[in-house]
């Protein structure tokens, strides 16, 4: 079909087509086999670029020819003029009068237009991987909080107006800078998620919603817990737990305290008939508990970080993610 429709364009439209798409792809063609040193490649470039070679042939003697017609003398033609010869005696006196010349179309400006038309046309084709994205963008996308609509609270949420939820933490700590925040801004998130929990041992009575955002390297955990300890009671409790290195401090004008603790390991088996391992200590976080308030009247944050590999990052990183992330967390009255 597509050759029967080449056909039917005319002359100087059709062989300045053949050129130039001979000449794109055999050159095109010829460049990636000698930069892949691919002979079979470089073989079908040759065949393109004789190809393109025979055409041009076809087009200059199409020209040497429109330009230099041979003469219409022969035989028949003198035998012609002596038949005419009485008629022209007959009509002496009379001038004839030309035969207006027929308009042709002029040959350079077809091929100069189907030149220029397919040479954009190339270019196009040529150019547009380049100016266009790639779908295969290989750069990995940060993870994103789910919205979290629909979701049934506990009961401790309606008793505690206050209290936000896990979707809230998750979209203030899943941060575009909480990499560097970490010391490690080359990394994306993969993993970003939110729960509304209740605190342990408290009936489901006490709102403890929860954010945690993964890395390559770290972990990162905030939680919200709404009772009425405040940090100078905590401080105390942990020295009856295994809590190490405690520091107390202030944290944007709130008391705050640092410790260090070992996370649980939990192994669960899924196959049939098999039962999970037994809990271990699993490698060691340090977390950063600030009050709600500036008064310590009770209730706290804890942003927790730790890793699989057992390294911690500064505290001073802590103090920084404290300080841009706790601000953005709703307040709810």
């Amino acid at each position: 079909m597509l050759g029967f429709l080449v056909r039917l364009l005319p002359f100087w439209v059709r062989e300045p087509l053949f050129i130039v798409v001979g000449a794109v792809f055999g050159v095109r063609i010829m460049y990636l086999a000698l930069r892949d040193d691919e002979w079979v490649a470089a073989g079908i470039g040759v065949v393109f670029l004789v190809f393109t070679a025979v055409r041009v042939h076809t087009v200059v003697r199409a020209l040497r020819a429109r330009r230099n017609p041979s003469p219409a003398a022969s035989a028949d033609g003198a035998v012609a003029g002596a038949a005419a010869q009485p008629q022209t005696h007959a009509a002496a006196g009379q001038r004839p009068t030309p035969a207006a010349p027929e308009k042709e179309p002029n040959a350079w400006a077809q091929a100069v237009a189907a030149v220029a038309v397919f040479a954009a046309l190339g270019a196009a084709v040529w150019l547009a991987p380049q100016l266009q994205p790639s779908d295969d963008d290989s750069t990995p996308r940060a993870a994103s909080c789910s919205s979290g609509e629909g979701e049934e609270l506990p009961s401790a949420y309606e008793k505690m107006p206050q209290a936000v939820t896990g979707d809230e933490l998750c979209k203030a700590l899943n941060r575009p800078d909480l990499a560097q925040l970490l010391g490690t801004p080359a990394e994306t998130a993969t993993v970003a998620s939110g729960t509304s929990n209740t605190a342990p041992l408290t009936d489901g009575k006490v709102a403890q919603p929860e954010a945690e955002v993964q890395f390559d390297t770290y972990t990162v955990n905030v939680s919200a817990t709404y009772n009425k300890l405040s940090i100078a009671q905590y401080v105390n409790l942990m020295k009856f737990g295994e809590e190490t290195d405690v520091k107390k401090l202030a944290v944007l004008g709130r008391p705050a305290v640092l410790a260090s603790d070992h996370t649980m390991k939990i192994e669960i088996n899924l196959g049939s008939g098999a039962s999970g391992g037994p809990v271990e200590q699993g490698p060691l976080a340090r977390t950063l508990s600030v009050a709600f308030d500036g008064e310590d009247q009770g209730g706290y944050y804890d942003i927790t970080v730790w890793s699989t590999s057992g390294a911690l990052p500064d505290d001073s990183a802590l103090l920084d993610i404290a300080e841009q992330v706790l601000p953005t967390i709703p307040e709810r009255t």
